[in-house]
């Protein structure tokens, strides 16, 4: 298999609804698009920020499909696996196959609290089906299923893993897995407001929430960071931690679609039971993103 060795910023994007809930194609896909512009390497559909809980496996189909038609071969897309059972994982895998998605990113278990041997063999049976590259989504803050540096260890043999999404919310995991397994995978930080500090422990990519609304800005600080100038970097980093923030919440859905409605990049519209924001929450918002937008750095600042 010839390893892509994905790197850089890859979004995990909203997905764009109208106000009846429906699929908002072209507002998908016209997003998709600004950010290509703007410098993001890749980008993964359908994950939590992507309400993946509230789609049908069509619909979530139907997403990948876009993106990839939005993206015309000029960057990754990654369907993100998130089914309740094996079967239908592989049921959607062979589904987004089809369609041509350039790889996937898998969850150990979803609801279901899998244990080490129940998880591994899981994603074995989807890299498996997939025969494609797979990034192994690895949350255990929420979704409380840990796969660890020992399971890592023991994946190492499926040639279809190739990248890791870390969230565990423990910066030390990245040193860790990079002393016990070099550069076997490609690490990617999924936890927003740890960005400088999984970037500066060596991790190849960010997994971004922020980045859909500010993608030049998240584009910027990784070729900073990969260039050694941590001081300009230090510095861009402190002015979009405040919004970052903003993502390591159980209402990331809400902040960020926000977020993009104030930034001028898409609308609030959302699956219920997800609402959105008013009184003290959506002021709160407002606030960090106005003075976010007042003090923007305009060397970097996304193009529309």
């Amino acid at each position: 298999m010839n390893n892509p060795r994905w790197q850089g910023i890859f979004p995990a994007i909203t997905t764009k609804f109208h106000e009846d809930e429906s699929i908002d194609a072209e507002g998908t896909a016209r997003h998709i698009d600004f950010q290509i512009r703007n410098g993001i390497h890749g980008l993964v559909t359908c994950g939590s920020l992507g309400e993946a809980s509230t789609l049908t496996l069509e619909e979530k189909l139907e997403v990948a499909k876009i993106a990839i038609d939005a993206s015309a071969g000029r960057i990754p897309v990654l369907a993100n696996v998130s089914e309740t059972s094996t079967r239908e994982a592989l049921r959607y895998i062979a589904g987004a196959n089809k369609i041509g998605v350039d790889g996937f990113m898998v969850m150990p278990s979803v609801i279901y609290v899998a244990d080490a041997r129940e998880a591994m063999l899981n994603v074995r049976a989807m890299a498996e089906a997939a025969q494609k590259p797979i990034m192994v989504y690895n949350n255990p803050v929420a979704y409380r299923v840990d796969l660890m540096v020992q399971q890592f260890e023991e994946l190492a043999d499926c040639e279809w893993v190739v990248a890791i999404k870390e969230s565990t919310d423990d910066i030390r995991r990245i040193t860790d897995l990079r002393n016990a397994l070099g550069d076997r995978y490609q690490l990617f930080l999924g936890v927003d407001d740890l960005a400088y500090e999984g970037l500066a422990l060596g991790c190849d990519g960010l997994l971004a929430g922020v980045g859909c609304a500010f993608p030049r800005e998240t584009v910027a600080l990784y070729e900073l960071m990969k260039a050694g100038n941590f001081n300009e970097a230090l510095k861009l980093y402190q002015w979009m931690t405040p919004m970052l923030h903003l993502d390591v919440s159980t209402k990331l859905v809400q902040n960020l679609k926000l977020i993009d409605k104030l930034v001028g990049v898409g609308t609030e519209h959302m699956r219920r039971p997800r609402l959105p924001l008013i009184g003290e929450e959506r002021a709160y918002v407002e606030g960090i993103v106005k003075k976010a937008l007042e003090t923007r750095p305009t060397k970097y600042q996304s193009i529309a």
